[in-house]
């Protein structure tokens, strides 16, 4: 996570002959580059091989000359590339994988600096002979992943945008959203997008509902403390019944709480944001094998049923880093804009409630929409009939959407359940892996609105939990309105992650 005011910070690697993607609280392996790195870890340094500059004396550590040969190659600025490849010895990297490794991150700095970096490298390189006289790792190499791309969750789902047919992105910077905003932009030539910085928020999701009203696909990326400021704008989309994809970076709050920090603490804001009574939806990915297609999911749904979709996201997932294969995003853009003809009516009475949708210019029709309750062609009224059809005809999609969900991921076959949604996914589902419980995992990736079926899903355990990173339990709350009450409520709410084994400890005091 980075910092605001400076200070400690860290970056954990999981190592393994097999898949690994969630946090896990242990550390084997410390390479300590400041004299506060050890007391930063806060505990969770045991049993570990800690790896220290000499110059720092830290007790019981194996002392390395670090910063001396970063010194002799130029500064302490090459530190982090000296114990990049001791680090790289001590695990089994090939010299030449490493080398390639620091050409491609260094490469666009000019040859001086890479042949710098890889001094450096090779420096660390030598010194990762002695940590192999201290610790032995056997890690066997899988070829396969070779063929593997390396992604983190801002990453995944801005392919998923880009898949989805985005082609106009505005936002104002916050984090942890801003990632999001440099992926579209840093691909939108390429992908005919286009990207604008906004003066604030609420420029950004206006600007972004007046480019959907003239018929471009649409995405603005915000957090917490943003999007409040974008609660009225999200009342005229859902008036106007103009699509739009919000991404919210969810951090604690309130206001602006931790802001490099975690959470899942925006679910009602997304909820329950806007004047009003409307329809939306809301996606939150779980892992990023699915999040390509679950937000290009979501630019579908907002097109077909002409409302608002969130993508809820958080720091943990956004900045979230492991291998996979090339996603492959199954689903297609589906578009449903109309030629308008003589007498088009922009928001007229159907079966379904879903009125056929154009855009100035395409068509011989008149586009007309207001912000104020209007009729069927978008003129102001205060017909309370008319009214009373426009409430029900907006809201009539809610019940569509229903039959319209992404299904929960239901892993294991046992009578007692975790109940998750959003980045918990391999959290949950490696500690019931780990612990070897007798539980099963229930992943919800849309969170709103629930299938049909899902009380019937939860009331066949016997016994439940809901895993969520806030306070209240907003998800646990929601399922309860559905007429679900889960036994028990695992919340963490500090800014952190759950890790593996805090699940596991969970199952083993809790369910089991």
């Amino acid at each position: 996570m980075s910092r605001v005011r400076g200070g400690e910070n860290s970056t954990l690697i999981r190592v393994s002959s097999t898949p690994v993607r969630a946090f896990i609280e242990r550390v084997d392996v410390l390479f300590a580059l400041s004299p506060g790195a050890v007391e930063h870890m806060d505990g969770r340094v045991k049993d570990t091989l800690v790896i220290a500059d000499e110059e720092f004396h830290e007790e019981g550590a194996i002392s390395l000359p670090i910063m001396g040969e970063a010194e002799k190659l130029g500064g302490r600025i090459f530190a982090n590339v000296v114990a990049a490849g001791a680090a790289a010895n001590l695990f089994g990297v090939r010299e030449e994988t490493f080398d390639e490794a620091v050409r491609s991150l260094f490469e666009r700095k000019g040859p001086d600096i890479v042949e710098a970096d890889l001094r450096a490298g090779r420096k660390g390189y030598e010194l990762g002979d002695e940590l192999r006289e201290h610790l032995e790792i056997s890690i066997e190499p899988q070829p396969s992943v070779r063929e593997h791309v390396v992604l983190n969750g801002t990453e995944a789902v801005g392919i998923g945008c880009i898949a989805g047919g985005c082609r106009f992105m505005s936002s104002y910077p916050m984090t942890p959203s801003t990632p999001l905003q440099v992926f579209i932009s840093e691909n939108a030539a390429e992908f005919d997008m286009v990207f604008e910085q906004a003066e604030d928020e609420i420029a950004a999701i206006n600007m972004c509902l007046g480019a959907s009203y003239a018929g471009a696909r649409s995405l603005v990326a915000t957090s917490g403390s943003g999007f409040a400021l974008m609660e009225e704008a999200v009342g005229l989309a859902g008036m106007i019944e103009t699509p739009v994809v919000i991404y919210i970076g969810q951090r604690p709050g309130p206001a602006v709480g931790l802001p490099t920090r975690t959470a899942q603490e925006d679910l009602n804001l997304a909820l329950y944001a806007g004047p009003g009574e409307f329809p939306r939806a809301i996606l939150a990915p779980g892992k990023l094998e699915d999040a390509p297609e679950i937000a290009a999911h979501a630019f579908n749904l907002a097109d077909r049923y002409q409302i608002p979709v969130f993508l809820l996201s958080d720091q943990y997932l956004a900045d979230l880093y492991y291998d996979l294969p090339s996603p492959q995003i199954g689903e297609e853009p589906s578009y449903h804009i109309t030629r308008t003809w003589e007498g088009y009516r922009r928001f007229e009475f159907t079966a379904d409630g879903i009125s056929p949708r154009g855009i100035p210019g395409y068509g011989s029709g008149t586009v007309r929409v207001d912000s104020d309750e209007h009729d069927e062609e978008g003129l102001i009224t205060e017909d309370l009939d008319v009214r009373r059809r426009m409430v029900e005809k907006r809201n009539l999609r809610l019940e569509m959407l229903k039959d319209d969900t992404l299904k929960p991921e239901v892993y294991g076959d046992n009578s007692s359940a975790l109940i998750c949604w959003g980045s918990t996914y391999w959290l949950v589902r490696e500690a019931i892996e780990s612990s070897g419980a007798d539980v099963s995992m229930v992943h919800f990736s849309q969170v709103y609105p629930l299938p049909h079926d899902t009380l019937e899903l939860l009331e066949s355990f016997d016994r439940t939990a809901v895993v969520e990173n806030n306070y209240r339990g907003q998800f646990a709350d929601l399922l309860k309105l559905e007429g679900f009450e889960a036994d028990e409520r695992f919340r963490r709410y500090d800014g952190m992650p759950f890790s593996v084994e805090g699940v596991a400890g969970f199952i083993e005091e809790v369910l089991l």
